[in-house]
């Protein structure tokens, strides 16, 4: 354990020179690991901390963008971070969770699943503590809806916007964008005090949900489907709308939107701590 940690801390401070690229940014993925790990029972806890890297300082939130950085240095994990339909707006496994090579299993949904299977296997001899940095963050990811999105344009990608006077692409507006414009206009750029106000309606507004959305059969270690299916969803219904090439997106579409994103980051770390006390009582 001990030689994955050193491995580990190397490649985190290696990846630190190069950007990060894609998946929500960096706050939207230490909200969700924030969130997680102080929902965590006393065992789950326990793990994480182990599992986590010494220059961590038992903050998951602090790693939780570790797999976008190191694509440059695992290139086969790129199409683990999304999931496209064929410009549908529903998601199915079979169809839709494969790599540009057709080989099938290899999308945000196949990685959740086989991610959480190396954690939960007493007897595996895979590095933990990277599959642990991989679960955390593909768990987030497919929370952002276009991370579910559709293949014509790659999750919104290809779809160039103006967010308010800044020429973007849509998927990068759902990255990043939305979620700053927030902190900057809300927070006073405290992305703490962001999260804080997450946790609170997860205890209020929202906490007549958070039964559900933790709620999972786990015939399948996970409800990744579910997930990805909800974020679709998201997407045609938010994300797209009023949205097309060329359209410039001011408040009308941001304070809209801003509540969808707020859900799904709450979603995102509510079942990532649920999923982890499950199997790590």
């Amino acid at each position: 354990m001990e030689y994955c940690k050193l491995q580990i801390v190397a490649i985190v401070s290696l990846v630190l020179l190069f950007p990060v690229i894609d998946a929500w940014g960096h706050d939207g993925h230490y909200i969700v690991c924030s969130i997680a790990q102080s929902r965590l029972n006393k065992g789950a806890a326990e793990i994480v901390e182990e599992l986590l890297p010494k220059s961590a300082q038992n903050d998951l939130g602090s790693v939780c963008i570790w797999a976008d950085q190191i694509k440059f240095h695992y290139p086969w994990s790129r199409p683990l971070h999304f999931v496209n339909t064929p410009d549908v707006c529903n998601y199915k496994f079979s169809r839709d969770c494969k790599d540009e090579n057709g080989r099938e299993g290899r999308c945000v949904a196949g990685a959740i699943q086989n991610y959480t299977s190396q954690l939960i296997d007493s007897s595996s001899k895979d590095n933990l503590t990277e599959a642990l940095l991989f679960f955390s963050h593909f768990l987030g990811d497919i929370h952002q809806p276009l991370h579910c999105g559709f293949a014509s344009d790659k999750g919104g990608n290809t779809i160039e916007v103006h967010w308010y006077t800044r020429k973007q692409n849509l998927h990068h507006i759902w990255d990043d964008n939305i979620i700053e414009t927030a902190q900057e206009r809300f927070y006073s750029s405290n992305l703490a005090d962001q999260i804080d106000a997450i946790q609170k309606n997860i205890t209020t507004g929202w906490a007549d949900q958070v039964k559900s959305w933790e709620s999972c059969s786990y015939t399948d270690t996970t409800c990744a489907d579910v997930y990805a299916s909800e974020s679709i969803e998201a997407a045609c219904d938010w994300a797209y709308k009023d949205a097309t090439e060329g359209s410039v997106l001011e408040d009308e579409y941001f304070l809209s939107r801003l509540p969808v994103v707020n859900k799904r980051l709450a979603q995102a770390g509510v079942r990532l701590a649920a999923i982890l006390n499950h199997y790590f009582k």
